[in-house]
C-alpha cells in the first residue's frame, strides 16, 4: 500500500477507505458564501444583500462576505469596505467571514503589506478574515510560501486559508500535501477552505487533520459532493447560499441520524450540478435567478462583469425550487 512519509505521519495516498472515515451524528459547522446582488442599472442592490446576510445567519450559518460569490475580483476598494460595514451593523456582533483579498497580477511581488491592510480592515470590524491567494502567494516555493502564512499569523491570530482550484480563479492553487501539513502547523490558521472540486484530494486532508490536529476546519468548497460533511468536512460554500435554510436543515438531520437527511441532500446535489456547470463562475447568475424565484431578490442581475446563464435556466430552477419546498414545509 503506497504510503506517504509527510512532515513526520504517514498518509495512503491511494488505498482510501471512505466508510472508515464516516462521522454519523456529527453537527458541522457551516459557512455560507453570501451572493452580493445587483440591480438591472449595475449598481449593488444593497437592500437585498443586507436581507440575505440576516437571513443566513437566522439560519444558523455564518455569513461570509466579499468572497468569489460576491464577486470580490470584481469589486473596487470602497464596496468592500462598505460591504464589511453593513455587514458588521446587520449581525450586530454575530460572528462573519470575509475574504482577504490581494490583487495582483502573475509575476508580480507577494505583497503582504497588502494583506495585512486587508485582514485589519476585516478585524476593525470584527470579522474574521479568510486569505484569498494571489499570484504572488502562490508563485513563492513552499517553504517561502509558509513563511508568508507565518508572517500574517503574527499580525492575525486567528485566520482561515484557503486553496482556490484554477477552474475558479487564475489565481487560484491547490497545494501538495506537504504544504498543507504546513499550514496545520501554524496556530493562528485555524482551517482552510479547500476547492479542489476532488473528493481523494478533500480525503486525504481529512486524514492527515484527524492525525495531526483535529481541531482544524477542513472546509469543503465543493459544491458536486456536498455530503463531504459526511467525513469530517465543515463547509464554506456557495451553493448554500441558493438555500441557507435547507442547507440548515439538512445539517440538523445529518446530526440526528434522521435518513430524511439523504432526500433533501440529493435534491440540494441536483441543484449544485446544475448550477455550477461550465463556465463556473456563471453560478452567481444561477443563485441569482433562484433567489429572485424563491421571492428573495427582486431582480436576478450580476455584476457586469460576470458571465450569464440563459432564461431557460430558470425552468430547471423552478422545479427544483418546487421540490426543494416540500421540506421547507415539512420542516414548519
Amino acid at each position: 500500500m503506497p504510503i506517504l512519509e509527510i512532515r513526520g505521519y504517514r498518509l495512503s495516498t491511494k488505498s482510501i477507505n471512505p466508510l472508515a472515515l464516516l462521522r454519523p451524528r456529527r453537527k458541522p459547522v457551516g459557512m455560507s458564501a453570501v451572493l452580493l446582488p445587483f440591480e438591472e442599472s449595475g449598481g449593488v442592490d444593497w437592500r437585498g444583500f443586507r436581507a440575505h446576510v440576516e437571513r443566513t445567519a437566522a439560519a444558523g450559518l455564518t455569513p461570509a462576505v466579499n468572497m468569489d460569490t460576491g464577486y470580490v475580483p470584481l469589486l473596487d476598494e470602497a464596496t468592500r469596505q462598505r460591504i464589511l460595514a453593513e455587514t458588521r451593523n446587520i449581525l450586530g456582533g454575530r460572528s462573519f467571514v470575509a475574504g482577504a483579498f490581494v490583487a495582483d497580477r502573475p509575476g508580480h511581488a507577494l505583497n503582504l503589506d497588502a494583506y495585512r491592510r486587508a485582514i485589519d480592515a476585516i478585524q476593525e470590524q470584527g470579522g474574521l478574515p479568510i486569505l484569498f491567494q494571489s499570484h504572488g502567494l502562490i508563485e513563492q516555493p513552499p517553504d517561502r510560501l509558509l513563511d508568508a502564512y507565518r508572517a500574517l499569523g503574527r499580525d492575525c491570530p486567528r485566520y482561515l486559508a484557503f486553496e482556490l482550484g484554477p477552474a475558479f480563479a487564475p489565481f487560484g492553487k491547490i497545494y501538495d500535501l506537504e504544504t498543507y501539513a504546513g499550514l496545520l502547523d501554524i496556530p493562528a490558521c485555524i482551517g482552510a477552505k479547500h476547492s479542489s472540486l476532488s473528493r481523494v484530494l478533500e480525503w486525504q486532508r481529512l486524514m492527515l487533520r484527524d492525525q495531526r490536529r483535529p481541531d482544524f476546519l477542513v472546509l469543503t468548497g465543493n459544491d458536486l459532493a456536498i455530503d463531504m460533511i459526511m467525513y469530517g468536512s465543515d463547509y464554506l460554500l456557495g451553493l448554500s447560499t441558493f438555500a441557507p435554510d435547507l442547507f440548515a436543515r439538512r445539517d440538523a438531520l445529518w446530526a440526528a441520524g434522521d435518513a430524511a437527511f439523504y432526500e433533501i441532500n440529493d435534491v440540494l446535489q441536483y441543484l449544485g450540478f446544475f448550477a455550477f456547470r461550465p463556465p463556473l463562475p456563471a453560478y452567481k447568475h444561477s443563485a441569482a435567478q433562484f433567489l429572485k424565484l424563491r421571492g428573495w431578490l427582486s431582480c436576478d442581475a450580476t455584476h457586469p462583469q460576470s458571465p450569464q446563464r440563459p432564461a431557460s435556466d430558470r425552468d430547471v430552477l423552478r422545479d427544483l425550487a418546487e421540490r426543494l419546498a416540500a421540506f421547507e414545509e415539512a420542516a414548519r
